[in-house]
């Protein structure tokens, strides 16, 4: 009898283990299910992005926009739209995003952003590549944007890109630049110019054009000794007209931004636009998935300046690049520098 109390016992007692070990199991395995479920209810998101034109400085605001929400590890649905620098096809770009079934809206330069503002305010909206967001009506202020709009600015340092051309060419005693008449960072950064060479005391030559095919007459119409080019979109989209203009007749040309140096530019102190569109992005991040207003994030800009330079487009447009530049420039790039045939350049804007 004892000996069968102690098997029933013992049975009891495997029982009861196998018993807690069930329940023990069971709970694990739920706490297992709830990990991955909520791994798969990791929210996703649909972004339309609206860029007005393909250049590599516009390229990379877009590439960094979206690593930032890879690295995050958000599922993004992305609808990637380029008005191919035509103001009509931004606008229906915008009213089509405003239609659609869209968490975001990033707006990459000035003309989208504005198209994009114009049709659509009950989706929050994030730029880059912006100038001035307030001169362009896109904010009330830059620090407190208002509305349902915010961004990253890339506002560039006309004066110290100024004080470059300078330091590049002392003799220097005018400056020509190209500008598109429609896009209003452009008009913004020539009044900067304008106003920087004043105090300088150079002489600035101004040729307005309304489209990328313009380009090179604009250039042709200018009788100077250097060329500042702004981040005008329809001028960078042709940038090789200018480049190869300042080849032909030895005139220097100093950009406003680092891409258009890797392209045949001279040297300039320029803004990471890949940088500029993660910054972008990280903004959009904290819409989506901290719930911060648009209206009460204030407008961004970088505050890390490059100076990249480019001894063989120097050096295809006559000068060479002073030791002391040289010493100090972060990136030296450049290597068998030729401009592309004008005709060529720019076909995606005609």
């Amino acid at each position: 009898m004892s000996r069968l109390t102690a098997t029933t016992r013992l049975a009891a007692a495997a029982a009861a283990t196998a018993l807690v070990l069930t329940a023990c199991g069971n709970d694990a395995e739920d706490q297992g299910t709830e990990d991955t479920s909520n791994g798969e209810q990791a929210q996703s998101y649909s972004i339309g992005v609206t860029q007005i034109v393909s250049h590599p400085a516009l390229d990379a605001a877009r590439e960094g926009f979206k690593d930032a929400f890879d690295d995050a590890g958000i599922e993004v649905q992305w609808d990637e739209q380029n008005a191919q620098n035509d103001q009509a096809t931004a606008s229906n770009i915008a009213g089509t995003f405003a239609s659609a079934d869209l968490d975001l809206i990033y707006a990459i330069a000035t003309p989208t952003a504005q198209a994009s503002a114009q049709q659509i305010t009950d989706k929050p909206i994030v730029f880059s590549a912006v100038t001035d967001p307030e001169e362009a009506g896109l904010v009330a202020s830059w620090d407190e944007p208002g509305g349902n709009v915010t961004g990253a600015s890339d506002m560039n340092p006309v004066a110290e890109q100024l004080d470059l051309l300078l330091e590049i060419m002392p003799d220097a005693e005018t400056v020509g630049v190209v500008y598109s008449s429609g896009e209003t960072n452009s008009a913004v950064q020539v009044d900067l110019l304008k106003e920087a060479a004043a105090e300088l005391g150079l002489e600035v030559q101004e040729a307005a054009i309304s489209a990328s095919s313009e380009v090179q007459q604009g250039v042709e119409s200018l009788d100077v000794d250097a060329i500042y080019v702004p981040t005008d979109n329809a001028v960078v989209s042709a940038l090789e007209a200018v480049i190869q203009y300042g080849q032909q007749n030895d005139v220097p040309v100093i950009p406003a931004d680092t891409d258009s140096v890797i392209r045949g530019g001279v040297a300039t102190y320029g803004i990471d636009y890949y940088g500029l569109g993660r910054q972008a992005g990280d903004m959009a991040i904290s819409i989506l998935q901290d719930g911060e207003e648009p209206g009460s994030m204030p407008v961004a800009t970088s505050s890390e300046l490059t100076l990249i330079v480019n001894p063989e487009a120097a050096d295809a447009m006559g000068i060479e690049l002073p030791e002391a530049v040289l010493e100090r420039a972060d990136e030296v790039v450049g290597e068998d520098v030729e401009a592309e045939d004008p005709a060529d350049a720019g076909e995606e804007d005609s």
